[in-house]
C-alpha cells in the first residue's frame, strides 16, 4: 500500500465538536465507525480521516481487503489508537459470496487460478449439511498470502518470491454458517467466528468439503464486537476532505464510551 503525501501528516489538532457532543469540548480522540467501500485499501480510509481532522496518530481495528466492504473501525487520536487491541477481539460477522469450480493461489478473486472443476447440481440439503460441519471448533491454516508475520515479514512476501513457508494451524470457532443464496456456479453465505478467522481459507475448505473447489469473490463485514455496519458512515464520502471531516465530527464515540461497549458485549 503506498504512502499518501505530505497533508496526510499535517500537525494535531482539536478540532472543534457539535454541541450535542458537549459545549466546548474537543476531539483530540474519537473512535468512527466507518462502512468501506469496495475499491480502496483500509489503510487508504486511515490516511483521509488523517486529512479531514490533522490527526496524524490514526489507526485501524482489523483490515478488510481491497475487495471486501463493510465495518472498518478507525481510532484518531492516541487515547483511541491504544485499546485497537481489545476492538480487534471480539466476534466478527461476515456475507461472503464463492465462487464454486475453481480454485485461486490466494483463496480470492485476486489470485491465479490454480484449478478448475465442474460443480454439478447441488442440492441445498447436501450443501446446508456440509457447512454444518464446520461449525464449532477448528484448526485452520493460515493461507500463504497473508499479512500473518514470519521472520518479522508477513507470508504473502515469501508467496511471491515462490518460497513456501508453512505456519501452524490456528485454533478459530465457527460459532454459525448459513447459507442464504445458492446459485449454479456460485454460493452465499452469513458466518459468525471468531478473530482471526480467514473467510477465505473457509470458503477454499468449503469448496474442497463439495469436491469442486471455491474461492471468495465478494466479502462485507457486518459486525465487529459489539458494533454493527448498520451504525457506520458512509466511506466514499471520506475522499472528499471537507465533507469527511463534517461527517466524522457528527459521528464519533467517545474512547470510554467504546470501552463500556466492550466491557458489556457478549457478541
Amino acid at each position: 500500500m503506498s504512502g499518501g503525501g505530505q497533508d496526510l501528516l499535517a500537525v494535531p489538532v482539536a478540532v472543534p465538536v457539535p454541541s450535542e457532543r458537549g459545549e466546548g469540548q474537543a476531539l483530540e480522540a474519537g473512535v468512527f465507525l466507518v462502512d468501506k467501500p469496495v475499491g480502496p485499501t483500509s489503510f487508504r480510509l486511515v490516511q483521509q480521516v488523517r486529512r479531514a481532522l490533522g490527526i496524524k496518530k490514526v489507526g485501524h481495528a482489523g483490515t478488510l481487503d481491497p475487495f471486501a466492504s463493510g465495518l472498518l473501525i478507525l481510532c484518531a487520536g492516541r487515547p483511541a489508537t491504544r485499546i485497537i487491541s481489545q476492538l480487534m477481539g471480539g466476534d466478527k460477522e461476515y456475507e461472503a459470496v464463492l465462487r464454486l469450480g475453481i480454485a485461486t493461489d490466494t483463496q480470492d478473486l485476486e489470485g491465479r487460478v490454480v484449478a478448475e472443476q465442474p460443480v454439478g447440481e447441488l442440492d441445498p440439503s447436501r450443501v446446508a449439511e456440509c457447512l454444518a460441519g464446520f461449525v464449532g471448533e477448528q484448526l485452520q491454516q493460515p493461507p500463504a498470502y497473508s499479512a500473518l508475520k514470519h521472520q518479522g515479514k508477513p507470508l504473502y512476501y515469501y508467496a511471491r518470491k515462490g518460497i513456501e513457508v508453512t505456519k501452524a494451524p490456528r485454533r478459530i470457532f465457527i460459532h454459525s454458517l448459513r447459507l442464504l443464496d445458492l446459485g449454479a456456479e456460485t454460493m452465499t453465505v452469513r458466518v459468525h467466528c471468531t478473530k482471526g478467522t480467514y473467510v477465505r481459507t473457509l470458503a477454499a475448505d468449503i469448496g474442497d468439503a463439495l469436491g469442486c473447489g471455491a474461492h471468495l469473490v465478494a466479502l462485507r463485514r457486518l459486525r465487529s464486537g459489539p458494533f454493527s455496519v448498520k451504525d457506520a458512515l458512509p466511506g466514499d464520502i471520506l475522499a472528499d476532505r471537507e465533507q469527511g471531516r463534517a461527517l466524522l465530527l457528527e459521528h464519533w464515540l467517545a474512547v470510554e464510551a467504546v470501552l463500556h461497549r466492550l466491557a458489556s458485549s457478549d457478541f
